[in-house]
This record gives C-alpha cells, sequence and structure tokens, in this order.
C-alpha cells in the first residue's frame, strides 16, 4: 500500500503535497493534530465526487460513521438522505463531509454518547476540510450545524441569523448555513419536528436553487 504523502507541520495548504482525496484520506488515517484520534476507530474522510458542485459540511462523524468509516451512514445521515430527496438533490451529486473527522464521545457502559467538538478540536481539523475544499473546488457549501460554520467561517456563528440567506466565505465562496440533521432526531413534539424538517428541506433546495441559477 502507498504511503501516505508527507505533509507540512504548519498549516500551509497550498504546499501540501496531497493533490488527490485518496491521498487525502491516506493522510487522514495518520492524523494526530488534535487529541481525538487516540479512542476514535478510525478518520472519517469526506465522500463524493471530486467534480461536486455542492458540498455540506456536518459536524462530526457519530457512533456509526466511526465504524463504517464513511460519513453520515448513521441516523442522522438517513434523515439527511431522506431531506436531499425531497429537496430533489441527489446525494451522489454532492461532497459530503464533516468539520472534524474524529468520532468525539463519552464512554458509558457500553454505549458511547456522542459530545461536540470544542473549538481547538475544530481548528486543528480546518486543515483537512482546507484540502478538501482545494481539491473539490464546490460552487457553493452548506454548512450543516453551529460547528461546520464555526469552522467556515473561523468565528462562532449563530444558525438563526444566517439562516435562509446567501453568505460568502472568506475566499469568497457561497455559503449556505441550516441545522444539523440530528437535531430534526431530538425534537420530540410531531409539529414542531414536520415544521423544522420543512425548513431544513427549504434550506438545502435554496442551495441547488442557487446552483441552478449559476448553471443557466
Amino acid at each position: 500500500m502507498a504511503r501516505a504523502p508527507k505533509v507540512p507541520p504548519d498549516d500551509d495548504v497550498a504546499g501540501s503535497p496531497i493533490r488527490t482525496l485518496a491521498e487525502l484520506a491516506k493522510a487522514e488515517a495518520e492524523c494526530t493534530r488534535c487529541p481525538l484520534y487516540k479512542d476514535a476507530t478510525q478518520a472519517v474522510p469526506g465522500e463524493g465526487r471530486t467534480s461536486a458542485r455542492l458540498m455540506l459540511v456536518g459536524e462530526k462523524p457519530g457512533d456509526k460513521e466511526d465504524l463504517a468509516g464513511k460519513p453520515f451512514v448513521g441516523p442522522a445521515g438517513a434523515m439527511l438522505d431522506r431531506a436531499l430527496d425531497d429537496a430533489d438533490i441527489p446525494r451522489d451529486t454532492v461532497f459530503v463531509t464533516n468539520a472534524v473527522k474524529h468520532f468525539k464521545f463519552e464512554q458509558r457502559g457500553k454505549r458511547r454518547l456522542h459530545k461536540r467538538p470544542n473549538a481547538y478540536e475544530i481548528d486543528r481539523c480546518k486543515w483537512w476540510l482546507d484540502h478538501e475544499r482545494t481539491i473539490v473546488r464546490p460552487a457553493a457549501i452548506v454548512a450543516l450545524g453551529a460547528s461546520a460554520a464555526r469552522s467556515l467561517f473561523g468565528r462562532a456563528v449563530t444558525i438563526t441569523k444566517l439562516r435562509a440567506q446567501e453568505q460568502r466565505l472568506a475566499d469568497g465562496t457561497p455559503a449556505f448555513v441550516t441545522i444539523h440533521p440530528s437535531y430534526l432526531l431530538r425534537i420530540q413534539d410531531k409539529d414542531d419536528k414536520a415544521h423544522e424538517y420543512r425548513q431544513f428541506v427549504a434550506d438545502l433546495r435554496s442551495a441547488a436553487k442557487w446552483l441552478g441559477q449559476q448553471a443557466a
């Protein structure tokens, strides 16, 4: 098996020898940029076409993703798949990834309870997200939740303030902010869940509509 390209110790993505998603996945597998690698099963790289025009960025892998080594294959992934389908966005046309590549959790008996990554972990893992953006070069990005938005914008943001409107990242890339699909799983009230789900689908559809207008 080919060795992962040696990456420079600083955060200069432009000077990195990584040029493909395959090389990136190999390098991510050796990541020790923050302590999360010590307890996770494996790094979970992004997945999708190199030519994808839309990139979806989540928070971090969950239990199912950590075991499978693939993003959004658990309950939140099923919710995302359903919403993408309702928004008329085929999942195989988008690139799906996370702001943090290792599963962060608290062991509770035999269960591994999800924990939100902190600012340090998000910032250290931004190195890998920047590589993904450089390789894929999406025309637009959707931040799924506050952790993804924190990574993309470089600061804490309020979802409700940025939602439903086009934003611009520091490099000018159009970005849209919405909730993480796992939020929908935590809503108990049936009517509230239905309302939030419709809004989530509308957010995804807005990003797709923007892409369609650019291609026209």
